[in-house]
């Protein structure tokens, strides 16, 4: 098998990854198989011999050329999908979708008519950074060479963008937030109890973790699967409390009621697929960072 081979064979293997992705960011099953097809030409056109993490670099391309489209539409002037016409339209591409199994895999019960509906009243770089770093765990500093935008601006427009689908749905949002906020301080719990066991049952087997320039200047680093993440923090985190991280639950270390260190979690599924240890100082002075008790205080 040649290398053009298995390069063929490994972005098959991501397709169904990558078409989840694009239909998110466009809401129809037509542009996602041709965004995820420009990003198969743009694979074969690139030299990716040097690239650590090919699966994280072809969604970043797909989001990408995802965003071309969604400013395209902007551009031209397109209508937003508004009313019964929009609605019927984006039904009628989540029935398609969802008919696809591979795809319907990748989204499980998360994609519905109304939150279809509520992101394409976002901006284009809103909806790409709460898109990829929401749904699909792509970290703040690798969407913002995508956008174009620092770090903090990055996050800041995941930030709006999750207060309107949450101001839009606040039934759902609140659940959603409760199940989060469970989820970390089960977290908390198990890390400071050095409950190895239980850390894993939290852990998405992929997940992720992720440490900024500061926080490596610490010592700290980065470390991926389940077992490694959960060595990281085993019998640790003594001193971190539960918070709200822009509205979504967290964990800071604060001194003298500074945020020094704080982890922001992804949670897909009801596990925790990322995480990411944020200590610049810049970037924490922009976060609104709020002490809560944990669940059951």
């Amino acid at each position: 098998m040649t290398d053009a081979d298995q390069l063929a064979q490994f972005f098959q293997s991501q397709r169904p990854h990558l078409k989840a992705v694009a239909y998110r960011m466009l809401g129809s099953l037509a542009e996602a198989d041709d965004a995820v097809q420009e990003a198969y030409l743009r694979l074969n056109r690139s030299d990716v011999a040097e690239v650590e993490n090919l699966a994280g670099w072809l969604t970043t391309v797909t989001g990408r050329v995802c965003l071309d489209v969604l400013r395209a539409r902007r551009n031209h002037g397109e209508e937003d999908l508004e009313g019964p016409a929009g609605a019927e339209a984006v039904e009628a591409s989540e029935r398609d979708a969802l008919a696809d199994p591979e795809l319907a895999a990748e989204l499980s019960d998360s994609v519905g008519l109304a939150l279809l509906v509520v992101m394409d009243t976002l901006s284009p770089a809103e909806r790409l950074a709460f898109v990829l770093h929401d749904m699909f765990a792509v970290p703040f500093e690798e969407i913002a060479p995508i956008v174009g935008k620092s770090t903090a601006a990055v996050r800041q427009l995941a930030s709006r963008a999750r207060r309107r689908v949450q101001g839009q749905a606040e039934e759902e949002s609140e659940a959603d937030r409760a199940r989060q906020r469970e989820v970390v301080s089960a977290f908390l719990a198990a890390s400071r109890g050095g409950n190895f066991a239980g850390l894993l049952k939290l852990l998405d087997p992929d997940v992720v973790l992720r440490t900024d320039l500061t926080a490596a200047g610490f010592g700290a680093t980065d470390a991926r699967g389940a077992r490694d993440v959960a060595e990281v923090f085993s019998g640790r985190a003594q001193a971190a409390q539960l918070a709200l991280l822009d509205g979504s639950a967290g964990l800071v270390w604060a001194v003298a009621g500074t945020p020094r260190v704080v982890f922001d979690f992804t949670i897909i599924g009801g596990r925790i697929a990322g995480i990411e240890m944020l200590a610049d100082a810049g970037l924490l002075g922009e976060m609104v960072v709020e002490v809560v008790g944990a669940v059951g205080e």
